[in-house]
């Protein structure tokens, strides 16, 4: 038996009713894993959204040891921050907030980390204020409302759109993010207005991780969460088309889908601005990974939209996808496949699924290995 354990990203849900955060990702490892006679439980983590990495690694230590109780190799797999909570669990010297039992340590054998940032991203440093957490608030509450119902109004798009063209302008409207956020939560029903309340409750009691996704507190992360010896430590990263007129036409005639990639030029510009002081060296088969997928390696300002592409390589590079922060984990436009594929950012990736069971064959293909 192998445990698969799915660790969801910053501000991440794991179920939020029908809502599955990595539910196209775990329906492909249990098909995939059946159709190859492998024998496998998958499980996501619910952590909560925005807790720091201790609070959020003992979450995953506590639900390793209360569903891996019978034999059966383990495999962490964290997407964005839920990579650094899969790495921190696994530190050899950490102490974490919970008495769950560290045996269950042992029986790891593969880490695997997707679009994580190891070395920071800016976005983090922005979004530590609190016009940016507000932001975050209304972005986040935009991603559920597109899972839920498709696609957002016209009216908020372009009034986020409007936001986003300005995102450097000290005058941002911050009553105006107030008044977006309740425009989407009136759509939703009593029952899930309700939970996505509890949701941003769980939210503000702690909001550690933000400060620690920056790329200075990366710095003492690094320092302190070392590697465990005999186990494997692999990452999937990911690279997004530098916003310019050929994406924008790509995005199409959609108002709405203008809407989004004024969005996305914002954030792939904030996080382009990766300190020199972060450039990463890699060692030489990290490099010939990715110059064998992209034809050179990334420069510092090169992204997924949300994490810098270099600050995401850690131990060997399993795939190197050309997609942005979302679209590995399911979320990229294709609604009518069965199930369908949803995506909020038009980001010009042309993404698909073909691309996606690539991503994830080599995954599944990296935990098989002896």
């Amino acid at each position: 038996m192998q445990y698969i354990y799915l660790v969801p990203g910053f501000f991440g849900f794991a179920n939020l009713g029908e809502l599955k955060y990595f539910g196209h990702v775990r329906e492909f490892l249990l098909q995939r894993s059946a159709a190859a006679g492998l024998k496998v439980r998958v499980h996501v983590v619910k952590t909560h959204p925005t807790a720091s990495l201790p609070v959020r690694a003992a979450r995953l230590l506590e639900t390793v040891a209360a569903t891996a109780r019978t034999r059966g190799d383990i495999h962490l797999i964290g997407h964005s921050s839920g990579g650094l909570d899969c790495r921190l669990v696994m530190a050899p010297e950490v102490r974490l907030p919970t008495t769950a039992d560290r045996g269950y340590i042992d029986r790891v054998r593969s880490v695997i980390t997707v679009s994580t940032p190891h070395y920071g991203t800016p976005v983090a440093s922005f979004l530590t204020g609190l016009l940016g957490q507000k932001l975050l608030h209304v972005l986040s509450l935009s991603t559920i409302y597109v899972l839920r119902f498709g696609r957002l109004p016209i009216a908020v798009l372009l009034e986020l759109g409007a936001l986003f063209a300005r995102l450097d302008d000290a005058g941002m409207n911050s009553a105006l993010l107030d008044e977006l956020f309740s425009k989407l939560l009136a759509d939703f029903s009593l029952g899930r207005r309700r939970a996505v309340e509890r949701l941003f409750r769980e939210v503000a009691e702690d909001q550690g991780l933000l400060l620690q996704l920056t790329p200075e507190a990366m710095h003492l992360f690094n320092a302190l969460a070392h590697d465990r010896s005999k186990v494997r430590y692999g990452s999937v990263i990911t690279r997004a088309q530098p916003p310019s007129l050929r994406t924008t036409i790509a995005a199409g005639l959609d108002a709405s889908a203008q809407a989004t990639h004024a969005i996305y030029r914002a954030f792939y510009g904030l996080a382009a601005r990766m300190p020199r002081t972060q450039l990463v060296l890699l060692s030489a088969p990290q490099a010939r990974a990715v110059r064998r997928a992209y034809g050179s390696v990334p420069t510092l300002k090169a992204n997924d939209g949300m994490v810098p592409t270099r600050s995401q390589i850690w131990g060997d590079v399993i795939h190197a996808a050309q997609a942005d922060h979302l679209d590995v984990i399911g979320h990229f436009g294709a609604p009518s496949d069965r199930p369908p594929h949803f995506d909020w950012l038009a980001t010009g990736s042309a993404f698909n699924q073909e691309k996606f069971e690539a991503v994830w064959s080599d995954v599944l293909a990296y935990i098989a290995r002896p």
